[in-house]
């Protein structure tokens, strides 16, 4: 049980630090851990990204702090809720479509290594690379569909995709596209709880491991919102890459061994 808690602490507060969520750390390392099953990591790692988020976003907003960007963030939001809609269906297909839950747990790990390696190369270069100012909100909303998608069908909550995203098509610097990821991340998260809520498709768990993960979420959020304050842009950054680094390890092997399985 106190391994589940220190898996979401631990993954909380560098997700609240870098604004990657925490779901893309608490995901592939519970399922190289083996503890339980694809469908109920996804779920449990959904509900602690949630926690921390919600903590993230509610304690900025009533410090009155400006870098989340309300013009372009709330579209963005409202289509991460969307995509998380689309994303958690889209879950359910795929888990559908085999009897055997590993293979869902491969196409994740997969998945998520591929978007990790693009996400290292492009920080890793984006100094070279030029970026937009998107303002026109049909298109944020479009950008965040996407977003919301991606993040619920890996169940990571939002990740590094965001951070890129919000790098190429903002122009955001590194505290301020932390900032309004972990925005994005809370609407699509809320919306994929309640749909799966709502079609009764929560996956069998255990309460106090819930409880645990949520309460390690929240401590994460606390514990990480403060060091982002005192941590520079530049330390930020470098952080995020090295997490990237263990993340694509920790990817292959999981493909490797849910494919073998």
């Amino acid at each position: 049980m106190l391994l589940f808690f220190l898996v979401a602490l631990g993954a909380s507060v560098v997700g609240a630090v870098c604004g990657i969520g925490g779901g893309v750390i608490i995901k592939p390392v519970l399922d190289l851990l083996h503890l339980e099953s694809v469908s109920t990591i996804s779920f449990l790692s959904g509900c602690t990204v949630l926690s921390m988020s919600c903590y993230s976003v509610i304690k900025s907003l009533l410090a009155g702090e400006k870098r989340v960007s309300l013009k372009t963030g709330t579209p963005l939001a409202l289509g991460a809720a969307l995509g998380g809609l689309v994303g958690n269906q889209l879950f359910g297909l795929v888990r559908g479509l085999s009897d055997n839950p590993d293979r869902v747990g491969a196409v994740q790990a997969a998945c998520l290594a591929v978007i990790t390696v693009g996400t290292l190369l492009y920080t890793r270069n984006k100094a070279r690379i030029a970026s937009y100012r998107v303002t026109n909100k049909g298109v944020c909303v479009l950008i965040g569909l996407a977003l919301g998608c991606m993040s619920s069908f890996l169940g990571i909550g939002g990740g590094p995709i965001n951070l890129v995203v919000l790098y190429f098509f903002f122009s955001m610097d590194t505290k301020t596209a932390a900032a309004n990821s972990l925005y994005i991340i809370f609407f699509s998260q809320l919306c994929s709880l309640l749909t799966t809520l709502l079609t009764s498709s929560v996956p069998e768990f255990r309460w106090p491991v819930l409880v645990l993960m949520a309460a390690g979420g929240l401590g994460g959020g606390v514990l990480g919102r403060q060091l982002n304050r005192r941590m520079q842009g530049e330390a930020v950054e470098k952080l995020f890459m090295a997490l990237m680094v263990v993340i694509i390890c920790i990817s292959v092997f999981n493909t490797w061994r849910y494919a073998a399985g």
